[in-house]
């Protein structure tokens, strides 16, 4: 029952501070985020009191298999996007700035954060630098599709920039398993170059085939029904198998074999969207039943985040540095590869800033850094810091990017009376009753 009422409590609650919110013209996806701050255990879920929020951050990890399941249909969305046909245009373009703003990320963090260590040697250590750095990579698809989705993003600045988004987590993975080993090289002093360069390349092979695989699958089952009700229920179906499959973590011999949820889910809907030919229709049905699957996922995200890290001082100093050298990076990483590339000035002005949210593999990142022993607690309170920033503000420059990029379509006049002849109607039949 206390399960059934958190999720109730966490869905009515994100629901309705979209409608406090709407006056601001703020994104969705920051009305329930801050729907999760303040029923979480920092404010409302302080008080105690059964059914108003989250007590504890134990109490919002039980609802994690909420989490997995919804970036397992966000990143099978943005597979979507993979389409052969439209790659032929974009995917060149895609792969370059996808790499290239990565890095550079990865870069800036590296040097502003070495700086710091210069100055405050006894609070930052080099590995916790070079990891710090890597993680920089991570963007975050959830609240960039969430806010194309909302607003109904439509254009070449869009086209462009879910594919990238999903680039970018295959670029994380493999440059913070590089880093991560250096870093724990230096820590121990011992070097394992199966953890630098094997295991990763493991992982993203991995995903990719079990991604095609049941992407594959999905299609030959697809044409044992006819209703296109049995046909949703079945991509439903087989999205929470994938998922689940995705948590499979095992060794061969000195090889250790897991799989990124993400790359495998958004490997299935590439495989999907291109060889089923009634992907189209599934997908745009799908989108519609994970809406407050969705709206649930981001109200426990803000749940989960942590206001205690504004605390520490010496991690406020070292957060906000990180998230002036990462925006930097994203920002000047994505402007001259677009350039290089030849983009639409439009896209080389505005990419660089839909980069900036982070959230899901940043943290799944930090988790992985723990190895690190007490190290370990600052890369994750400092990423936690970067987090609960960029997911409050990355969604609203988000919409204002593409807005100014043109890929948001203000409200036409046309639309304006049309919907306010609907409610004079609607008024008018109220006032015969």
């Amino acid at each position: 029952m206390s399960t059934l009422l958190s999720v109730s409590i966490a869905l009515l609650a994100g629901l309705l501070m979209t409608r406090v919110f709407k006056p601001f013209k703020l994104p969705a996806v920051t009305a329930y985020l801050i729907a999760g701050v303040l029923i979480g255990p920092y404010c409302i879920g302080a008080l105690g009191i059964g059914g108003l929020g989250f007590s504890t951050a134990e109490a919002v990890s039980k609802l994690s298999l909420i989490s997995d399941v919804a970036l397992g249909f966000i990143a099978f969305s943005i597979g979507n996007e993979f389409r052969l046909d439209d790659l032929k245009h974009t995917g060149k373009q895609a792969l370059i700035i996808g790499v290239f703003q990565a890095l550079a990320a990865t870069l800036l963090v590296d040097v502003a954060l070495l700086v710091v260590h210069l100055i405050m040697p006894d609070k930052l250590t080099v590995p916790q630098v070079i990891t710090l750095g890597a993680i920089a990579t991570a963007t975050a698809p959830a609240a960039t599709l969430m806010v194309v989705r909302q607003y109904k993003a439509k254009g070449p600045l869009t086209s462009l920039l879910l594919p990238i988004v999903a680039l970018d987590d295959a670029v994380g993975l493999v440059v913070f398993a590089v880093s991560f080993g250096i870093a724990k090289t230096l820590v121990s002093g011992t070097t394992d170059m199966v953890s630098i360069i094997v295991n990763p390349i493991v992982e993203i092979v991995c995903s990719l085939v079990l991604g095609a695989i049941m992407g594959w699958v999905l299609t030959q089952l697809e044409k044992l029904f006819n209703s296109n009700t049995n046909r949703l229920n079945l991509t439903i179906g087989v999205v929470f198998l994938t998922v689940s499959l995705s948590m499979l973590d095992f060794q061969v011999g000195p090889v250790h074999v897991s799989f990124s949820s993400l790359l495998v889910c958004m490997m299935l809907g590439t495989v999907f969207c291109n060889i089923c030919p009634l992907s189209h229709d599934l997908m745009a049905a799908a989108d519609k039943w994970t809406s407050p699957l969705f709206a649930l996922f981001f109200v426990i995200s803000g749940a989960e985040l942590e206001l205690g890290v504004f605390a520490d001082v010496a991690i406020v100093v070292i957060g906000v540095v990180y998230i002036i050298f990462r925006s930097l990076g994203k920002y000047s990483g994505a402007y001259v590869s677009a350039k290089a590339v030849k983009c639409q000035p439009q896209i080389c002005k505005y990419l660089g800033i839909t980069l900036l949210p982070q959230a899901g593999v940043a943290l799944g990142m930090c988790t992985t850094a723990m190895q690190l022993g007490e190290q370990g607690n600052l890369i994750r309170n400092i990423t936690l810091f970067a987090v609960l920033i960029y997911e409050l503000v990355g969604p609203l420059l988000t919409r204002q990017a593409l807005m100014a990029a043109g890929d948001i379509k203000p409200m036409s006049e046309e639309v304006k009376q049309r919907r306010q002849i609907k409610l004079e109607e609607a008024k008018n039949l109220k006032n015969r009753k």
